[in-house]
Formats: C-alpha cells, sequence, structure tokens
C-alpha cells in the first residue's frame, strides 16, 4: 500500500529544534491511504502547505525520500490544524472510492458491519443503506444522503471515521494505512 502522492501539511525549513542534525523536514499525508509521512525534500527545494507532492516510484521532482510514516501525536501544531481541510479535499478527491465502501461493505463479526464504524451509522441507517444499495448502488455523496434518510452528510461522516483512525488505536482500520507508533 504505496502512496502516489501526498499533500504538504507543514515545512520545517531547519528540521525540528530537538534534532541534532537539522535537516529540512515536511509532514505530510498520503492522498490515498491517508498515510500521515515524514518527507525529506530535494536540495533548495521549498515545500508548502496544501502543495500535492508526486512521492511514488520513479523521479520525484521535490522529494529527496520518504524518512518515515508517523503519528497523529507527532504532527506539529501547524500540521493538525491544516490536516482537516486537507482530508476534505482528499475525500472529495476520492469520491468514486469511498462511495465504492458504501456499496461493498461488509459485516466485520456476526453482529457488527464495516458501516457501523462510520460515526452516525447506527442500525436504522445500517438497514436502510442494505435495503438501498440492494435496489441500486450508489452513485455519489448526493445519492447517498437523497437515498437514506437523516444521513445528510456522508462525506462529514468518513472525515471523522478518518480522524478518528488517525488519532488512535481503532479496533479495526477502513481508510487509514496505520502508522507505526514511536
Amino acid at each position: 500500500m504505496k502512496e502516489e502522492n501526498c499533500i504538504i501539511l507543514d515545512f520545517l525549513p531547519t528540521g525540528y529544534s530537538n534534532r541534532r542534525h537539522p535537516e529540512p523536514i515536511a509532514q505530510a499525508v498520503g492522498c490515498k491511504y491517508f498515510s500521515l509521512l515524514e518527507i525529506v525534500p530535494k536540495d533548495d527545494v521549498i515545500l508548502k502547505p496544501d502543495q500535492i507532492v508526486y512521492i511514488g516510484e520513479g523521479k520525484r521532482e521535490e522529494v529527496k525520500f520518504i524518512k518515515d510514516s508517523i503519528s497523529y501525536d507527532t504532527l506539529t501544531n501547524a500540521a493538525r490544524s491544516m490536516l482537516e481541510g486537507v482530508l476534505e479535499y482528499i475525500v472529495k478527491q476520492n469520491e468514486v472510492q469511498i462511495i465504492e465502501f458504501f456499496n461493498k461493505a461488509s459485516m466485520i463479526t456476526p453482529r457488527m458491519h464495516q458501516m457501523q464504524l462510520i460515526p452516525g451509522i447506527g442500525k436504522k441507517h445500517l438497514v436502510d443503506m442494505l435495503n438501498e444499495r440492494r435496489k441500486k448502488p450508489f452513485e455519489n455523496f448526493k445519492d447517498l444522503s437523497s437515498r437514506v434518510r437523516m444521513f445528510p452528510d456522508p462525506e462529514k461522516a468518513i472525515m471523522r471515521r478518518i480522524m478518528d483512525e488517525l488519532k488512535g488505536e481503532q479496533k479495526y482500520y477502513l481508510f487509514v494505512s496505520k502508522a507505526k507508533k514511536r
């Protein structure tokens, strides 16, 4: 599960103040698996918050290497304040994949469905969603919210779940590539 692109959350041109060998470092979030990453830019490259950067295989224009995956706890205050807006953008960009989740989500255990892990989805919403998707797969966020009563903003619910996954030790991870603890 490798990221192709990421969005810069914070750029520290002189690195972390508590490190012995200062080097420029950026904190970023992956655009597909929501991986939190530490990135070292190429020499003389200045990265800007909200900038989309290619980090996949092959020639990278701005990035020397990906230093590490990081946890939410290690994000700078600036990175944390950027995160919600960036997640909103990524969720909108990944609408097709997220709607695919709603169309294909299944049981985790005999008593729990994957969709019940999304904030705001209880048994009633789950039954409504399963009934609606049997009739016809959901096409987009607007279709989902119009066909499932009292579930007005699927994007916000997904963003809340992604934030919960980024912040802590969840038992189940639906969207986030789990970072290792340091």
